[in-house]
This record gives C-alpha cells, structure tokens and sequence, in this order.
C-alpha cells in the first residue's frame, strides 16, 4: 500500500493490514481498488469538513464495506450490506475492539448506500457514504481538490470501464438474492444486470393486499 496520498496517511498498522489480506482473497481487484479510493476521498471531505474521525476504522470500513458481496455469503439472503457489516465488526472484535466504535462500523458498512441519513450522529457514517459516492457518482467534488483527486486516481487508478466493471462486481454478489434489494439502490444494478429479474413494487404491496378498502 501507498504510504500516503494527497497528504492522506493510510494506516499500516497489524489490524490495517490483516483487514486488506483478509478482504483480497475474496474480492475482485476491481472492488479492491474501490475501496482504497473510497477511504482516500473519505478522508479528504473529512479534512475539508474538518471532521474527526477514527482513521484506522474509517479504513477499515472502507476495505470491508462490499465484503458482503463475497462467494462465501453466497448462502445468505439478507442484503450484503448486513453481511459486511457483520463480517468487519467480526474482525474488529478479534482485534480488540468494542462498544461504540464497533457500533459506529456496523453503522457506518449498513447505511452506506442508503441515501439523505447525514444526519446520524457518526462522522463515519456520512463520510463512508461521501466516500463511495465520490468514487461511484463523482459527487462532492467541491470538497477535493482537483491536484488531491488527481493524487488517489494515480495512486489506485480506475480500471479501464470501471463503471460497467463495478457495476457487475455488485451484480455477482446479488443474483442469488434478488429479494435483498427491495427498496434500494440495488434493485437497480440487478435490473441492469439480470434479464430475469423483477423488481417489487412499493405501492404494488400496498394497492394489492388483502385490506378491503
């Protein structure tokens, strides 16, 4: 790992490393990447906010926030959110830590495709999400430079069509639970993706149950 971009350091500490040798043996490269940049612009809109944060949980999350995705989940119907947040605070808890700060993970890994929650008192949580939208949907850019957006670009550069490419990294780990994306983002990446799939429909529930009226 780069030892430091665009005045960013990332952590390099046993816990930071395990995390990143954990995660690479089950994630694509192209996920991988993803998320050094997601920590990076993360921890770039936390200095422009001038927000403190935990920066070796932040990058924690980071790596772990599409673990969910992975093959070895591929038995769990819940949505991969759930399962990367479970998956990091597992790890976390076996390397010491507890209460708040695990809570503020778990959080952070849930709510990060979960759109207009900034106001939830966990630093983070707004900038894991600022993080991945930065990365995904070029949001935020008023809050990086362009010399520091520049810097995480060069260091962990996008794939060649990254956009199609992350797409279907998150297709992959859905198609067996189609039923997880009910009211979020992800049903529109396996409408995308999967000629087979239907999405429900909110007031399709409602208009269409059993109440008389």
């Amino acid at each position: 790992m780069t030892a430091q971009v665009a005045g960013v350091e990332i952590p390099d500490s046993d816990m930071a490393r395990c995390a990143v040798a954990l995660v690479a043996q089950e994630m694509p490269d192209v996920l991988l990447g993803h998320a050094f940049r997601v920590f990076l612009f993360a921890s770039l809109i936390g200095r422009y906010r001038t927000v403190d944060y935990p920066k070796e949980l932040l990058f924690v999350a980071a790596t772990f926030h599409h673990h969910g995705l992975a093959r070895r989940f591929g038995d769990s119907n819940r949505r991969f959110e759930l399962d990367s947040a479970d998956a990091a605070c597992e790890f976390l808890m076996s390397h010491g830590i507890s209460g708040v700060e695990l809570r503020n993970v778990w959080h952070a890994i849930v709510l990060h495709s979960t759109f207009g929650l900034d106001e939830i008192d966990s630093p983070l949580v707004s900038l894991l999400r600022a993080g991945v939208e930065t990365d995904l949907m070029a949001l935020h850019f008023d809050e990086i430079s362009d010399n520091d957006r520049a810097a995480v670009v060069r260091a962990y550069p996008r794939e060649s069509a990254f956009k199609v490419l992350v797409i279907n990294a998150l297709a992959d780990g859905m198609l067996w639970r189609p039923e997880s994306t009910f009211g979020n983002v992800n049903a529109d990446v396996l409408e995308r993706c999967n000629p087979d799939f239907h999405r429900v429909n909110f007031c399709g529930l409602i208009l269409g149950s059993q109440w008389e009226d």
